[in-house]
């Protein structure tokens, strides 16, 4: 009965992978990794999210030893990632005599649980290779991936798979297309990206594999205009639209600089205007209030003096006296000889 509902299940999970356009894959004994002497590759061991705060360690039939996560050497490094669910394990400068099997595990309450479990070959040529372990992708853009596969995989179904779900793309979709060259490699070509497609991914012909590392970025914007339009693509309608967004916020932030500075203009304007008519105003009752001006014209008199009896001088005779003077406001001179007057007298001996 368990055999049947675990026959079932595995039925069941296919045909839903089928409906995606991916296979199941279950992993185990298909975990081959072949690597050339001195080459390196970095292996990803997922594990449940309830197990973040566990000890984790990697353990390698070929050195008969346990490394533990956060533990680096010139080697190998084992690093926790608990944001990813996962830990690596990264081996470096690789030798003939590392071939054997290797485990991932998570210490438990009810042991040590077994994550993910390979086999590690070591080949002058490699089976399955990269030409890229890393690639790293914008949010709605593409990236390509090519893998490399020797002679006597040909003939063997290729495939780009993920670790996380253990699911496998076999033939062409929206998002994943598969072109093989039948030259010993084949080119995985990811569009549409999002950032949940960010993760390990590995080229999968026969039972070898080699693992990829996806990096998508989010969204990114340069010199104000977007990189990539919402579906991904550059098309001309696109770029189109991201002018026409641009020239709309470009009015909406002229318009009301346009209209204050119009209002400043006119306000200069109505504020020289009255200061024009102010002065003139000003100048006309400067003029009104100026003190009267008095002209005093050159006063000449005349006179002649009969000196017959000098000592009285009652009796002496003006035979002319005349003063000529012009005056505005007689009243404001009353009582005050003119200024500058000039007097003219003859005087005859008697």
């Amino acid at each position: 009965m368990v055999a049947y509902g675990t026959a079932a299940l595995c039925c069941t999970l296919i045909c839903f992978c089928l409906m995606l356009g991916t296979e199941c894959y279950t992993g185990g004994s298909n975990n081959t990794f072949t690597v050339q002497p001195g080459g390196s590759v970095t292996i990803p061991c997922y594990y449940d999210s309830k197990y973040t705060q566990q000890r984790k360690f990697w353990f390698s039939e070929a050195d008969k030893c346990a490394i533990y996560t956060n533990f680096t050497s010139e080697t190998v490094s084992v690093i926790d990632h608990p944001a990813q669910s996962l830990f690596t394990v990264t081996m470096r400068n690789l030798k003939m005599n590392q071939y054997g099997e290797f485990y991932c595990f998570v210490e438990t309450y009810e042991g040590n649980k077994t994550t993910y479990e390979g086999l590690l070959e070591i080949k002058n040529a490699p089976d399955v290779s990269v030409v890229s372990s890393s690639v790293s992708g914008d949010e709605g853009g593409n990236i390509s991936v090519k893998c490399l596969y020797s002679s006597a995989y040909k003939n063997k179904h290729k495939h780009w798979c993920r670790y996380k779900d253990k699911s496998c793309y076999t033939s062409q979709s929206s998002s994943v297309q598969i072109s093989d060259d039948e030259r010993e490699s084949f080119t995985v070509l990811m569009s549409g990206l999002m950032l949940s497609d960010s993760g390990w991914y590995f080229c999968f012909v026969g039972d070898r594999q080699a693992p990829v590392q996806l990096t998508v970025s989010a969204h990114t914007i340069e010199n104000n205009t977007e990189t990539t339009n919402d579906t991904g693509s550059s098309d001309g309608s696109g770029e189109s639209t991201l002018n026409d967004q641009q020239k709309e916020k470009n009015m909406s932030l002229w318009l009301p600089v346009s209209a204050g500075l119009m209002m400043i203009i006119i306000m200069v304007a109505v504020c020289t205007w009255k200061w024009k008519n102010r002065s003139a105003e000003d100048k006309k009752l400067m003029k009104n209030n100026a003190p009267d001006t008095v002209t005093v014209e050159e006063t000449v008199i005349y006179s002649t003096i009969n000196d017959e009896n000098p000592n009285n001088i009652s009796q002496l005779q003006f035979k002319a006296n005349t003063i000529y003077s012009s005056m505005e406001d007689p009243a404001e001179c009353e009582g005050q000889s003119p200024a500058g007057g000039t007097v003219y007298s003859t005087v005859a001996p008697h």
